[in-house]
């Protein structure tokens, strides 16, 4: 029995790996967040496999049930809706219950996307923070006056409805000059990566209309 970590593609379809569909069609079922939306890609790519519903909403309630249909298979697959699960998406508690049922756990290498955000940012990226998404509300002034005094790279992934809400609060907490990188959309049709200060961001982004996901790349204090 083991469990199979499938990274997906964040945008291009053409981004997942030969590994990924040769695992993806010898699993007995394939674990994910919207079933729609993983038979629109298992069908994309010819593959007629069986899709279980696991993701925030019932990932507690459906746990131990899910650990059975795991031990009862010779191998099981795990996707998000894009990119790798686990990384600001449903899949943590599922791999920790797995490891302490030593259950087999591999994770298969392949797209995320704050990878191609830092590396493009221009940014040092030797040593980086990843935060995954920002606190709603709660909190979020507390971990950004935290972050402000980090001397790493910080990679965090913003909504487009909290984005100048957030970019206003980093302006107050770590001044405007503090350099930014924001990239949307990777991999998809309409990508696009802004870099410059906090309040060019902020101007930028007060005029551009904000629509998709954002990956903030933010420099480290100096």
């Amino acid at each position: 029995m083991k469990l199979f970590v499938i990274p997906t593609p964040i945008g291009n379809l053409d981004d997942i790996t030969l590994r990924a569909l040769n695992v993806l069609r010898s699993v007995d079922f394939v674990l994910c967040e919207d079933t729609r939306t993983t038979r629109n890609l298992l069908r994309h790519f010819e593959i007629d496999k069986r899709c279980v519903a696991y993701h925030i909403f019932n990932e507690h309630e459906r746990l131990s049930s899910i650990i059975r249909e795991i031990q009862a298979c010779e191998s099981v697959g795990l996707v998000s809706d894009a990119g790798t699960p686990g990384i600001s998406d449903p899949g943590f508690l599922l791999v920790r219950a797995c490891v302490a049922q030593g259950i087999e756990v591999e994770c298969l290498p392949g797209a995320t996307a704050f990878v191609p955000a830092l590396v493009q940012s221009g940014l040092p990226c030797s040593s980086f923070y990843f935060c995954g998404f920002l606190p709603h509300k709660k909190g979020k002034e507390t971990l950004l006056k935290r972050l402000a005094e980090m001397e790493e790279t910080v990679v965090m992934y913003e909504s487009p409805h909290r984005l100048l809400k957030s970019l206003e609060k980093m302006v107050e907490i770590m001044g405007p000059d503090r350099q930014i990188s924001i990239s949307k959309e990777i991999s998809k049709i309409y990508a696009h990566t802004f870099r410059g200060s906090l309040a060019e961001a902020l101007e930028f982004f007060g005029k551009a209309e904000v629509k998709g996901e954002f990956v903030m790349v933010l420099s480290g204090k100096s």
